[in-house]
């Protein structure tokens, strides 16, 4: 099993953090960065190779990477070069060539505990996976899902109407079987698009999500954050050690879930 972790951007909202290193390498555990915790607890889920696509301040990454080996990994890089004029889309676009077999995609910036990917990978056969969450309510920040009773996505985006929310995406996917051609051939189709440098990889996934293709697995209960901002990183760095004790809402707090 592979992963692809997708780190070019520049954190721009931890600015002056991120000035002159991107957000991916920012400790958040004594000296350990949030890239390196990734690495770790991918490979500590057996995830055997990783490629990391980098932009903004790549030496950094690169450097980390050529003096901190992974224990049980193979990692790699690929560099961006549009990661300042383009979005998310473009740089999953540059991996297309490694879609070739089962792997998991991940945010750059998501954090997690080792049961949150075994449950993903332990989740419902299909094509493709998005791990999800779910809380009493949603921020404009969210990236959103509507599901249906069986946990089949209906839609993911930050616009959905707040009546058809069932959850949020933590920014981790698997693909399986069919689901690397489907998502490898989907990027093929839309980077052809006037707006696709701005776009977003999961507008792709939405598209592919009318098609019946993207099912969904709750990772409720598990320990995750998303480092977008001062406070995330904050909060990360108070509730690491912690992290086998939840600090999301209890399932009686949820309008929905699967």
């Amino acid at each position: 099993m592979k992963a692809i972790v997708l780190s070019a951007g520049q954190g721009k909202r931890l600015l002056p953090l991120t000035e002159s290193a991107p957000k991916c390498m920012l400790p958040v555990d004594g000296d350990r960065s949030i890239l390196e915790i990734q690495l770790q607890t991918l490979a500590a889920c057996g995830i055997e190779r990783a490629t990391v696509i980098v932009g903004f301040g790549a030496e950094h990454v690169e450097r980390f990477l050529s003096t901190t080996p992974i224990a049980g990994m193979a990692v790699e890089t690929i560099y961006n070069p549009f990661f300042s004029s383009s979005d998310n889309l473009a740089t999953c676009w540059l991996a297309r060539h490694l879609m070739d077999q089962d792997f998991v995609l991940l945010n750059g910036d998501t954090l997690f505990e080792e049961p949150v990917l075994g449950r993903l990978l332990d989740g419902p056969e299909g094509p493709i996976t998005v791990s999800i969450d779910h809380k009493s309510s949603y921020d404009d920040d969210d990236m959103k899902v509507s599901i249906d009773d069986d946990g089949r996505m209906l839609a993911i985006g930050k616009t959905l109407k707040p009546e058809t929310v069932n959850g949020e995406s933590i920014g981790m996917l698997h693909f399986a079987g069919s689901g690397p051609r489907l998502f490898r051939d989907a990027l093929e189709r839309t980077i052809r698009s006037p707006e696709a440098l701005r776009a977003w990889y999961l507008s792709v996934i939405n598209d592919l999500a009318q098609e019946n293709a993207v099912g969904t697995v709750s990772v409720h209960g598990l320990w995750w954050r998303e480092v977008d901002a001062p406070e995330d990183l904050e909060d990360v760095r108070r509730s690491f050690p912690d992290r086998g004790a939840d600090t999301r809402p209890p399932e009686s707090a949820v309008r929905a879930s699967v």
